[in-house]
């Protein structure tokens, strides 16, 4: 049986840089180790690395038979050179420019491939790097499994936990409404304006952009879209805004502001995640019909460019009866950032 408790114990681990156990797989992860906890998990030097392909495909790695998937995770073996500084220098791309690579490097056959998947999708949800040393052998201070992750990662436990009425500027009667699940720190929430009149409502799935909706970036769209979205709904005559905490489309924050730093060396929003080692989009749109559902709504107009959202909906039951154009001007600093969405992704712009 599953226990989600597990995986939010090993996120926790991780981002304090304490060693945890995925199947037969000892992780430390490079981003949050230091010297001292390095040495203490691996005195012999002899751990080796774990990387996503995406990330070892820059790395020339993809022409070995053990880094042939791109899309599978990838070790590499461990050098003498290759100390903590040189391995924060492996995982992290946005300082490729600052340190020219080393090597050679040498894939290694996977010892635990699906352990391997699970310890990439436990740095996502933690928010750090997906890159770690790793040892077959050795101290752990958490023990989860690919289950429980999956588990943890559900949206199928999210509950309404608050309400309350929220005046804002489009709309002084609205109402906010928060959603989490007992695991996992995200709270979502969900913001009606108007009236349920018994008509499918007009809906909006806005993903949390703390640069954009919160700082005005004028990198993204996302600022004027959630803007907009709230006016929409209102002149629908009644509609919800579901704000998922899903920042950088699923990577977190500090991996977003990585992503920005590649951008800036001239890679796309597509390349930038991918350098990364995460997925081009890694947010789960079943939140989203998990919410909908709690609000008793299974048929939806949506208010979107993004075929991706309408097809993460009905997926997970929810009936989307009308796609409706979110068409915004673009600047000069988000013009590629929108072409990309166009071209790479499916937006219907």
């Amino acid at each position: 049986m599953s226990d989600p408790r597990s995986a939010a114990r090993a996120i926790d681990a991780l981002r304090r840089g304490w060693p945890v156990a995925v199947g037969a797989l000892k992780l430390l992860a490079i981003e949050t180790a230091d010297s001292a906890r390095l040495a203490a998990f691996d005195p012999d030097g002899q751990a080796y690395i774990l990387l996503a392909g995406s990330r070892a495909a820059t790395l020339k790695l993809a022409n070995q038979l053990a880094a042939a998937d791109s899309t599978a995770p990838v070790t590499v073996a461990r050098t003498p050179w290759l100390d903590l500084p040189a391995a924060r220098a492996l995982a992290d791309p946005a300082t490729d420019l600052a340190n020219p690579f080393q090597g050679p490097f040498r894939a290694l056959p996977l010892v635990d491939p699906a352990a391997a998947q699970t310890a990439l999708e436990l740095a996502r949800l933690a928010g750090i790097l997906p890159a770690f040393f790793v040892a077959t052998e050795g101290p752990a201070d958490v023990t989860t499994t690919s289950a429980d992750v999956a588990a943890y990662d559900s949206a199928d436990r999210l509950a309404i936990v608050a309400r309350a009425r929220l005046p804002v500027e489009a709309n002084d009667a609205a109402e906010i409404i928060a959603f989490r699940s007992p695991e996992t720190i995200s709270e979502h929430v969900a913001l009606i304006l108007g009236s349920p009149d018994g008509s499918p409502p007009l809906v909006r799935l806005h993903s949390e952009c703390l640069t954009g909706d919160v700082l005005g970036s004028l990198k993204c769209d996302c600022g004027p879209q959630l803007r907009v979205a709230l006016s929409e709904i209102v002149r629908s005559g009644w509609g919800i805004l579901l704000y998922l905490r899903q920042e950088g489309r699923g990577i977190g924050l500090i991996n977003k502001l990585r992503a920005y730093q590649l951008q800036d060396q001239g890679y796309d929003t597509v390349d930038a995640n991918l350098r990364l080692g995460f997925a081009v989009d890694a947010r789960d749109f079943g939140v989203a019909a998990r919410m909908l559902t709690l609000l008793g709504q299974d048929k939806v107009r949506l208010l979107t460019n993004n075929p991706a959202k309408v097809a993460g909906l009905e997926a997970h039951g929810i009936a989307v009866i009308e796609r409706v154009a979110h068409r915004l001007p673009a600047n000069p600093h988000n013009e590629h950032y929108l072409a990309t969405k166009r071209d790479r992704t499916g937006h219907q712009l």
